[in-house]
């Protein structure tokens, strides 16, 4: 298929937005339930030390993620940028460097967890009471990680093959199989942790194994050859250097969170709520937001394809079109969540189950105050893949790390020192307007670089 037959070069954008957004923000979103379905299962079955421990892990979960989105949106980007400029004897190499780093760092950073559990769960703030819930839950859920890995990572090689229902699938198939098996190991055999982190272990193994069929038997884009798994470091650098910006956004996360799970520790112990609280209820916040993020990285992720692919065309106006429309829909979504979250923060909080007063207590205030300015932020990360999309990694680091690192990490360790928790509460709106007006004003000043302006048209649109 030429560059002049490629759909994703000349079909109206919204309509190719629709196909690829819908899946992967669908694909995200299950993912997010993924840890959401867990900690439903586990505030029910364990208690508040058991949504504790499901924070104090999620640091590795992010870390998966991590290297997914680096070796898969790289991977992915450069296969599209290479079929945009008629490169097709290149492109697959990058699918197939792509598949082999997914595998391998999944496999690396399993043994990595397994070998150092108890010292890496400490690092990242669990309490005493809280470590043995941790131990038993991601001492049993590390063995997934090769296979969450691939899944992530794995969807994007597949949406780049013009397949985002496939990709969709493959998250909901893991899913569902995730959500039977917690009721029937947490609620029928009575497993508690060991039994939410198995059943997560093998949706995450059944996915996995869909995403390798697809990759080695169903391929269509290109006709992928042994050649093109046998690890070549020119590929793989390059795949790393464009999949950077997604990867510092996720790094920059776990960061933050096992910095903010530690002060929450440390300032929860000099407060009334004690260590225990503010680690449960500040984690399932951070799990309830990101399902408002896990539209903003779809819709980003979705569009994806259609700006790496016009960009390399030099078809410049369609890909403005992608990048607006991704970012008025997210930013639409997330002011809709901002409403949800100042109105009912109490109703979420007794989804994952009972608790003191002082628990709901601090959970309402962590809801209000910690999430006002989800709106603005939201604009983010779609626009830190937007960058990536267009061979621009460097950009994309920068503007991912924004947030996490330079605006809100200072943040969370200064404030508190003046406020006490509450300082932890405040950081957060205060990154998100400082890190929201920094993504429009980078990316104004790359539309002001980018050539052949031209005013979008209605039929570029619809």
């Amino acid at each position: 298929m030429t560059a002049a037959e490629n759909p994703l070069g000349k079909e109206p954008v919204g309509k190719l937005m629709l196909k690829f957004a819908v899946p992967s923000i669908i694909a995200m979103l299950v993912g997010a339930l993924y840890n959401i379905v867990d900690q439903l299962f586990i505030g029910q079955a364990v208690g508040t030390d058991g949504n504790a421990a499901t924070n104090i892990a999620f640091p590795l979960s992010t870390m998966c993620i991590s290297l997914a989105l680096m070796f898969g949106v790289g991977g992915a980007s450069n296969y599209n940028l290479s079929l945009g400029k008629s490169e097709h004897e290149k492109a697959p190499f990058f699918i197939g460097n792509s598949f082999i780093m997914l595998c391998a760092s999944g496999v690396i950073l399993c043994v990595i967890t397994e070998l150092f559990l108890t010292p890496m769960l400490i690092f990242f703030g669990s309490p005493e009471q809280v470590l043995p819930y941790a131990q038993e839950y991601v001492g049993i859920t590390a063995f997934g990680f090769p296979f969450l890995i691939l899944t992530t990572g794995g969807g994007h090689l597949i949406r780049a093959d013009g397949s985002p229902g496939m990709t969709m699938f493959c998250s909901i198939i893991g899913a569902v199989i995730n959500t039977g098996l917690d009721a029937l190991f947490v609620f029928g055999f009575s497993w508690g942790m060991s039994g939410a982190a198995a059943a997560t272990v093998i949706g995450q193994v059944i996915s996995g194994f869909i995403v390798i069929w697809y990759v080695f038997f169903r391929y269509k884009t290109s006709k992928l050859a042994k050649k093109h798994f046998v690890p070549n470091i020119k590929y793989i650098l390059r795949i790393a250097s464009i999949g950077l910006a997604s990867f510092f956004n996720q790094i920059a996360i776990m960061v933050v969170q096992i910095v903010i799970n530690n002060e929450l520790k440390y300032y929860g112990s000099l407060s009334e709520y004690g260590d225990s609280i503010p680690l449960a209820a500040a984690g399932i916040i951070m799990k309830v937001n990101q399902i408002v993020f896990s539209f903003s990285i779809g819709l980003g992720q979705g569009s994806q394809p259609i700006e790496s692919f016009n960009y390399g065309a030099k078809k410049y106006s369609r890909v403005k079109t992608a990048l607006l429309m991704a970012s008025a829909v997210s930013f639409g979504i997330a002011l809709v969540s901002f409403v949800t979250f100042q109105i009912i923060p109490r109703e979420i909080l007794s989804l994952f189950g009972t608790g003191s007063e002082e628990y709901f207590s601090f959970g309402e205030r962590f809801f209000r105050i910690f999430l006002f300015c989800v709106p603005i932020v939201s604009l983010q990360p779609v626009a830190s893949i937007f960058f990536t999309s267009i061979g621009k990694p460097v950009k994309g680091i920068i503007l991912s790390l924004t947030r996490q690192i330079l605006f809100f990490l200072p943040l969370i360790v200064i404030l508190p020192l003046f406020m006490g928790i509450d300082g932890i509460l405040y950081a957060g709106p205060s990154a998100d307007l400082i890190a929201g007006v920094t993504t429009v004003i980078m990316v104004l000043a790359e539309f002001g670089i980018m050539k052949s302006w031209r005013p979008l048209k209605v039929y570029n649109v619809i």
